[in-house]
Parts: structure tokens; C-alpha cells; sequence
């Protein structure tokens, strides 16, 4: 594999032991949110045209805000692929555990990005809850997400069909809020309360791996090239307690969509 300067790669690896995953390499981060927008749009149409509804895990950070925003550009413009926003299930990877009204908090952000600018239904928006709500303790929050969930899911199920998950990535290899050597790391549950966070805010709410690896597919969205080491050594097999990202994959599929910078470290690319 080679990533020439300014063009669009698509690879497949094979982790030592585990699965193949598909690669794709944008040239910068503002080109890998746009591609990824319009490949969600896409993915959501399809999943309607065959089951009537999709769902969606989205995710915080720069790069995760990008993408919604470029879907709500998306949503205004006549477009090949149509999403019925009312038919959207939205839910969240992970929440800081702050109060509501908190600029730090994940729903606040896609809020504003999306979901304040397309027609998703109230009852379709699963927002964790903020540490101002119902629950004084991030343990109850997530008891509390893991009831909607299963609600949300076909008789005799805990989860309701996910069918895109979508992941940003910390330089250290995190993903949700499941950090390396974390209890986080191995909690059966379907969400897990997280405290003592190395990245503040200390406090959140996450999906545990049982949850994000039910997903049809699974999202990594990675830029920078300070998250270049984490990026090759997750996808060269490590240890999941080391580097949470090494063990997130979908059922359908795993597809880690970098820049050429988070891509940089990878076996072929070019220097």
C-alpha cells in the first residue's frame, strides 16, 4: 500500500490473528469529513430502502462535529441519496457525565452540527443523560441508556439494530470513553459508567465493547499525525487493554477512514 500525496487510497489489512479491515486514506481531514458524510448519507438511505428506519451511533470530537455538518449541508442540497430523517434512530457512543447546558457535552455538538437542522423525531434522539437530569451518578445514567437500548431492540434482544458506529480515536488509542487499562476495558456491560478519566472531563457515559462491536459496521475516523503510532499499532493486532481501538470491529464491517497524516505510519506508506 502507498499513500501518494493528495490522492484517495482504499486497502485492506489483515490484523495478525484477527479479521481483514478495510483501510481508506482522504488527504486531509477536511476532505476525510466530507467523504464521510456523504458515504453516511448513502449508508442510511440504503438501510431504509430495506428495513424502513436506520440507526446511527455518533460520536464527538473535531473531526466527528465535521462530519454532522457536512451531513446537514448534505440534507439541504438535492442529493442522489435521500435520507428520511424522521426514520432515524440517532444514539451516542459515549457522553461527559456535565451538566446539560456544558459546551463539553457530545449531544450539545451534534445538536447544533445535525440534529437542531433536520427533522428527527424527539422519541428518535437518545441522548445520555447530563449529571444535571434524572440521576446523580454516572452508574444510574448508564443502567438508565442500557434500558433505552434494550427497548429500542427486537423482543428477546438487548440491542436494537445499529447499523453505522461511528468512532473517533485519542492519540493514546481510546475509543467511546474505554482508555487504555481502564476497567472499561474488560466491563461485560452494554454501557458503563466512567470515572477518573486521563482526558477531562473525568466523568462519562460510555457504550462498552458488547455494545459497539454489535454494530452492522463500524467507523473509525482518525486525523493527525499524532495519532499516526496508535492508528498502525491498533491495526497491527495489539492487545485491546493497551489500546482500546485494537479491539473494536463490526459485524459486517470494520473501516477506519484516516488522513494521510493519521495514515503515515502504516506498512507502505510513503515518507
Amino acid at each position: 500500500m502507498s499513500l501518494p500525496p493528495g490522492e484517495r487510497v482504499a486497502a485492506e489489512l489483515s490484523r495478525e490473528g484477527g479479521p481483514t479491515v478495510d483501510v481508506v486514506i482522504e488527504p486531509d481531514a477536511e476532505m476525510l469529513a466530507r467523504a464521510v458524510a456523504a458515504a453516511l448519507v448513502a449508508r442510511l438511505a440504503a438501510a431504509q430502502a430495506v428495513h424502513g428506519s436506520a440507526s446511527v451511533v455518533v460520536t464527538g470530537g473535531g473531526i466527528g462535529t465535521a462530519v454532522l455538518e457536512h451531513v446537514a449541508g448534505l440534507a439541504a442540497e438535492p442529493a442522489r441519496e435521500t435520507v428520511d430523517w424522521t426514520a432515524v434512530d440517532v444514539w451516542w457512543g459515549d457522553e461527559r457525565f456535565v451538566p446539560a447546558a456544558d459546551d463539553e457535552r457530545n449531544e450539545k455538538s451534534a445538536r447544533r452540527a445535525l440534529l437542531d437542522r433536520v427533522d428527527v423525531p424527539d422519541e428518535r434522539i437518545h441522548a445520555m443523560p447530563p449529571s444535571d437530569g434524572d440521576f446523580a451518578e454516572p452508574e444510574d445514567a448508564a443502567a438508565w441508556y442500557a434500558d433505552q437500548l434494550a427497548a429500542a431492540a427486537p423482543e428477546g434482544q438487548q440491542l436494537p439494530r445499529i447499523d453505522v458506529l461511528l468512532l473517533g480515536m485519542g492519540p493514546e488509542g481510546h475509543v467511546a470513553s474505554i482508555f487504555p487499562e481502564s476497567p472499561a476495558v474488560s466491563d461485560a456491560r452494554l454501557v458503563v459508567a466512567v470515572r477518573d478519566c486521563p482526558k477531562p472531563p473525568p466523568t462519562r457515559v460510555s457504550l462498552g465493547f458488547s455494545a459497539i462491536n454489535s454494530a452492522e459496521e463500524i467507523w473509525l475516523l482518525v486525523s493527525g499525525e499524532g495519532k499516526a503510532a496508535a492508528v498502525a499499532e491498533a491495526l497491527s493486532g495489539t492487545e485491546p487493554a493497551q489500546l482500546p481501538a485494537a479491539g473494536v470491529h463490526g459485524r459486517r464491517a470494520t473501516r477506519w477512514i484516516l488522513d494521510a497524516a493519521a495514515a503515515s505510519r502504516l506498512p507502505g506508506a510513503a515518507g
